[in-house]
């Protein structure tokens, strides 16, 4: 009998080796990771109640291994078959974020893995965003762009033939796997060389900066990895004395008791020399090193109120403004879990035994006794006008000259081919699972 990888042992081989290019290309994120490894370590000494249990192994690989990408893709062909090679990791396409409205032309879901075990043994993601060509508002340029990227492949032959053949067999050898993942990096390795010429580079840098970076190269080289910090606030602070220059502010929640949802920052974006079709020369800016804080999952009514304090205006400072608003956000895990404003798994304490009568109705009282233990779920998915602001920051202050459109998922769907997940519902499972495994004995 045939033995095959699991999609978790090959995405996590392929998220180490991203990280090891990513590495190599922009030697500054070696620099970040290095800070970010000793913020961890001085608040886990701070704070060790934080993973302190006997389930804190995982926890702790789970921090170490964490990462995310973000890819931008051209044209529907290219998202087809990125569904189909993030697949073969156990990564699906989870929702859908519209960036348009924010002034960045494109729209985009997250591949991720979708169940526990697999977000425990890795949780890789990658923010996959498609350009939306109806967005350009010149119509010669429009044509130029797509007759640009009708005449690439980013896959290379051999990837291709591996997603056939891991189709056909339902999987891939250890040999196909390791091969895979060496092929697969190659669609996300840096290309100093473009594939237009000067004078086509500038008019799509005066349309907009990202729709430079799709078009002008012959692949979707990484523009970011990001670690996940338990502080962002004092890997912000350090960022300076390491060299690394942070952009001006957090993107995200204001900082909490309870860290909800998710806070992202980065270093600026690198000016990297670039050679054009006509062998001129310039210099491209599109890469750059983040760093994430996850926080609680919230639930729909969670998320509207997120949405609704974030969308506040603010007065004065506008890091204070927001701490202001958020100040009606309830910080306290009882009562998040009270007003039913964010997920939560559950379990039995060690040591304890489930009552012989007990039921989900008496949920309360056993977490008040101790029986039972209550534990956020962590978020694992994006925030659009988060995902807006890192772009802009990186890309620069001005915005070009594309236009601002509306959510349009079914196009993007179509494109994918398959619907996105709903992330609610994800995280809605994994609650429902938890209480299940208690209370639904046979």
């Amino acid at each position: 009998m045939t033995r095959f990888s699991s999609p978790d042992a090959i995405r996590d081989a392929f998220s180490k080796a991203m990280s090891l290019m990513y590495q190599q290309e922009v030697p500054q994120y070696r620099t970040l990771l290095q800070l970010v490894k000793e913020v961890n370590a001085r608040y886990l000494q701070a704070h060790p109640e934080t993973f302190a249990d006997a389930d804190s192994a995982p926890e702790l690989n789970r921090l170490a291994v964490e990462r995310h990408g973000a890819i931008r893709l051209g044209k529907a062909q290219e998202l087809a078959t990125m569904r189909r090679l993030f697949a073969v990791m156990g990564m699906y396409p989870v929702s859908y974020y519209d960036l348009s409205a924010a002034g960045v032309p494109v729209h985009a879901t997250a591949f991720r893995p979708v169940d526990a075990r697999s977000l425990q043994y890795n949780p890789f993601r990658v923010f996959t965003s498609l350009l939306r060509l109806e967005l350009i508002d010149d119509d010669g340029l429009k044509q130029k762009v797509s007759q640009i990227l009708d005449q690439r492949n980013i896959f290379t032959p051999r990837l291709l033939e591996l997603l056939e053949i891991g189709h056909a067999q339902q999987g891939l050898t250890a040999a196909q796997a390791d091969e895979f993942v060496a092929e697969a990096l190659k669609t996300f390795q840096w290309h100093s060389e473009a594939q237009v010429d000067g004078a086509t580079y500038q008019s799509l840098l005066d349309q907009h900066r990202l729709i430079a970076d799709v078009v002008s190269f012959k692949g979707p080289h990484i523009n970011h990895l990001t670690p996940r910090t338990l502080d962002i606030d004092a890997v912000q602070r350090q960022m300076p004395a390491y060299q690394i220059v942070p952009k001006e502010s957090i993107e995200g929640p204001p900082p909490r008791r309870v860290p909800i949802l998710l806070r992202q920052t980065s270093f600026k974006a690198l000016s990297e020399k670039i050679t054009f079709t006509d062998n001129s020369e310039g210099r491209h800016i599109a890469r750059f090193g983040e760093i994430e804080q996850r926080g609680l999952a919230l639930t729909p009514a969670g998320r509207a109120l997120y949405d609704r304090l974030l969308q506040q205006p603010t007065a004065g400072d506008k890091a204070a403004g927001l701490a202001a608003n958020f100040a009606a956000f309830p910080d306290d895990m009882h009562e998040l879990r009270r007003q039913k404003l964010g997920y939560f798994s559950y379990r039995l304490s060690a040591g304890a035994t489930l009552p012989e009568q007990a039921s989900r109705e008496q949920l309360q009282s056993l977490i008040d006794d101790g029986t039972i233990e209550a534990r956020p779920v962590v978020y694992e998915d994006f925030l659009p006008v988060s995902a807006a602001g890192i772009f802009q920051s990186n890309l620069g202050s001005e915005r070009g000259a594309a236009g601002k459109g509306h959510p349009n998922q079914l196009a993007f769907e179509q494109a994918l081919g398959c619907a996105v997940i709903d992330e609610f519902s994800l995280y809605q499972q994994l609650e429902e699972a938890s209480l299940a495994a208690i209370f639904d004995r046979p």
